[in-house]
């Protein structure tokens, strides 16, 4: 059996490692057995040394294996998630949040896995648990909102068993300032399986490698995303306030472009339109989107992603046809009645 401490020294040398070392590496993280403090050496060296998205693959793959499965395979083909990495820093609204919303309003199925704020004031898991979704609700139930409701959100914690031995060290590595494989795994490890994926990275660097990534574990279609605020800052979504840079995978592979909102035939918007706060400040935010009040800049942007999600997709023959759409499903009453039944869907 190979140690972690073997795999430690290996990638301190420089050298990469193998499928199998990478799932010897999982098991050893997952179990109760290995100290903390070998596997925090082991995280270490592998962010120093720097993974390369093959070692990414590998490490979502072991953990897919391990994640409990909720049984929705019969949407996974046809499904999308849209999801960041987190991590960015850059105060932001739930974008994705409200995206969601909007494409299960047009009947895409939307899968989306996340977990409550910890860079952020306010996690995906806390403004959807705000707007009714049980975040304890069993699989069985699950099954059910994916066919009245056409989305589902799946809270982390409780699909992932393996992580509970992981915790302690990637606190302790976060308290030191100290960023792990873990930080950039969650947008891969969607237990639902979604083949369809708008995935936001914290860094430019990193968009690439996870379009690598979502390529290896054979994702349909999607792109990998980081918007760049100014140099040397950026967020993890697609913007209409930022140079966005995108790549793509699956069949969207070819794809590797810089896109800027006038591009795609919006306005560029001030980076102060798209910042949100805590709940209850993000709440007030959706309101305001709602009755048509919110900043331009963060209207354009929920349309813009849910366009780009609709054409990855293929519910739209190009980004620009699903714009009026996106806008019209955001503003016409369409996502406050998919609030109002998803209250309701959860209270019965």
């Amino acid at each position: 059996m190979v140690l972690l401490s073997d795999l430690t020294a290996q990638i301190s040398g420089g050298s990469h490692l193998q499928p199998l070392q990478v799932e010897a590496a999982a098991a050893a993280l997952a179990s109760p057995e290995v100290a903390d403090d070998v596997k925090a050496s082991f995280l270490t060296a592998l962010a120093e040394k720097g993974e390369t998205a093959t070692e990414v693959a590998a490490f979502a793959e072991s953990f897919r294996r391990r994640a409990l499965d909720p049984g929705l395979s019969e949407w996974s083909t046809r499904a999308i998630d849209v999801v960041g990495t987190g991590g960015d820093h850059s105060g932001g609204f739930n974008i994705s949040s409200l995206v969601v919303l909007t494409l299960a309003s047009a009947g895409v199925p939307t899968m989306k896995h996340g977990n409550r704020g910890i860079t952020s004031k306010c996690g995906s898991a806390d403004l959807l648990a705000a707007l009714g979704v049980d975040l304890m609700a069993a699989p069985a139930k699950l099954r059910h909102a994916m066919r009245d409701l056409g989305f589902v959100f799946f809270f982390a914690p409780n699909y992932h068993p393996a992580f509970k031995h992981i915790v302690p060290v990637r606190k302790a590595l976060a308290a030191q300032g100290k960023r792990t494989v873990f930080n950039i795994l969650g947008p891969l490890i969607n237990p639902g399986r979604p083949a369809h994926v708008l995935l936001g990275s914290f860094s430019e660097i990193w968009a690439p490698r996870l379009a690598q990534a979502l390529e290896v574990l054979g994702a349909k279609a999607g792109l990998a995303v980081h918007g760049v605020i100014e140099p040397g800052k950026g967020i993890d979504e697609l913007t209409t306030a930022t140079t966005n840079h995108v790549h793509g995978f699956g069949r969207l592979a070819k794809l590797n472009a810089i896109w800027r909102a006038e591009d795609l035939g919006l306005s560029t918007a001030p980076f102060t339109d798209l910042v949100g706060g805590d709940l209850e400040t993000n709440l007030n935010i959706i309101e305001a989107v709602l009755s048509g009040k919110g900043p331009r800049g963060l209207v354009d942007t929920i349309v813009l992603n849910t366009a780009v999600a609709l054409w990855i997709t293929e519910h739209t023959v190009s980004i620009e046809a699903g714009l009026e759409r996106a806008r019209d499903l955001l503003l016409g009453g369409a996502v406050r009645r998919k609030i109002d039944a998803t209250r309701e869907f959860y209270r019965s």
